[in-house]
C-alpha cells in the first residue's frame, strides 16, 4: 500500500525526539534490534527499486502499472509449494468466511482484510468514486502497488490472506474474508469496514505492502487516531486496536526476522493515523500492516517468497491469538 490514494496519505515527517509514549511503544516490540540483523542477513540482494509509479505516471503510486509478465519464479508459483518446517498453503477459497474447527479461540470471530483486488486494475474508474470516511472523502479504493518485477500488492494480500486464514481456523476461529478475488473490484473503504462491523468481529487484520522509495525497509503497523466526525468513531476502540497492535508487531519481529520501518514509526513498528477509512469507520478493534516495502529489492526479495509469506502469515497469526486470549 502505497501513501497516495484512498488511504495513502504521506506520513507525517518523523520527530525529531521521542516522547515517553513512543518510548514505551517500542518496547512493545520485541528483540527489534535482533530482528534487524537477521533481516539484513536474509535481504537477498538485487537492483534497487524505484519509487512507485501510478497509471498516470506520477510517483509514489496510489495506481502502481499494470502486473507485467517478468515476475520471479518465487513469485509465479506464489509458494505453494511446501517448505521445510512451514506449513502447505491451500488453495484459495470459493467463499469468503471459514468454518471453525475446535480449539482454544472456538467462538471468536476475525475479519481478515486482503489490501487491494487483483481486479481494481480493470476498474479504475470505479474505485477512483469518492465515499465519506468520517473526516473527509476518499476514493473508494486503489490498485496497490508492486514490485519493480511485476508482483502485485493485490496478489500478496490474497496468498497471506489464505495462510492466515489457515492458520486461525487451526486455533478454532471463525474466520471472514472481506474479498477473495471474488468480485470485480474493492470492495471500498468504507465496505470493508462494514463488513468485520456487520460481522461483529473480535479482531480485523488488513494486509498491505507498502510502495515507498529504495531504501526504505521493513514493516509497520497502523492503528487508529481517536475521531470522532461524521460517522467516524474509533473512540471506543482505540485502546484495544493498540494491543492488537503492538502483539502482532511483536510477533512479526520474532518469526519473521524483520525489523521494524526505518522510514515511519520512529523505529518501534507502530504508526497512528486518522487518514484511513477503513479504521475511521470501524466499530470493532482493527489494525493495518505493511508488511514491507515492495519497491525495495531487499524487501522486495522477502515478499516474494513463499516461505516468507508464510513466516508472516505466521507472526500477524501469533499476535491475533495472543490478542484474543488475553
Amino acid at each position: 500500500m502505497s501513501y497516495v490514494g484512498p488511504d495513502f496519505d504521506p506520513p507525517q515527517p518523523r520527530r525529531p525526539r521521542r516522547s515517553p509514549l513512543v518510548v514505551a511503544l517500542a518496547a512493545l516490540v520485541p528483540g527489534a534490534l535482533l530482528g534487524w540483523a537477521v533481516y539484513e542477513a536474509v535481504g537477498a540482494p538485487g537492483d534497487s527499486g524505484g519509487a512507485a509509479v501510478s497509471a498516470s505516471g506520477s510517483p509514489s503510486g496510489s495506481a502502481s502499472a499494470a502486473p507485467s509478465g517478468s515476475a520471479s519464479a518465487s513469485a509465479r508459483d506464489d509458494g505453494k509449494k511446501p517448505t521445510a518446517g512451514t506449513a502447505p498453503a491451500t488453495s484459495p477459497s470459493p467463499t469468503r468466511s471459514g468454518a471453525a474447527a475446535p480449539g482454544p479461540l472456538k467462538g471468536k470471530v476475525v475479519v481478515i482484510d486482503p489490501g487491494h483486488n487483483p481486479g481494481n486494475f480493470q476498474h479504475t474508474a470505479a474505485i477512483n468514486r469518492q465515499v465519506d470516511i468520517g473526516t473527509n472523502r476518499k476514493e473508494c479504493d486503489t490498485t496497490g502497488t508492486s514490485t519493480n518485477s511485476g508482483y502485485t500488492e493485490a496478489r500478496f494480500t490474497l496468498d497471506v490472506a489464505h495462510r492466515l486464514r489457515d492458520l486461525l481456523q487451526q486455533q478454532g476461529a471463525t474466520v471472514r474474508l472481506t474479498q477473495d478475488g471474488d468480485r470485480p473490484y474493492g470492495p471500498c473503504v468504507d465496505e470493508r469496514a462494514r463488513i468485520g462491523n456487520t460481522a461483529h468481529a473480535d479482531a480485523v487484520v488488513s494486509i498491505h505492502a507498502d510502495g515507498s522509495a529504495a531504501g526504505n525497509r521493513g514493516f509497520h503497523v497502523i492503528l487508529p487516531e481517536a475521531v470522532h466526525a461524521g460517522a467516524a468513531d474509533t473512540r471506543p476502540i482505540v485502546g484495544p486496536s493498540r494491543d492488537l497492535g503492538a502483539r502482532i508487531a511483536g510477533n512479526f519481529v520474532r518469526v519473521t526476522g524483520s525489523a521494524p520501518s526505518n522510514y515511519v514509526g520512529d523505529g518501534t513498528g507502530l504508526v497512528t493515523r486518522k487518514d484511513l477509512g477503513g479504521l475511521n469507520l470501524s466499530t470493532v478493534p482493527k489494525v493495518f500492516i505493511e508488511c514491507g516495502n515492495m519497491r525495495d529489492s531487499k524487501d522486495a526479495a522477502l515478499l516474494t517468497s513463499g516461505a516468507w509469506r508464510q513466516k508472516a502469515a505466521q507472526g500477524i497469526s501469533e499476535g491475533i491469538v495472543s490478542f484474543l486470549r488475553g
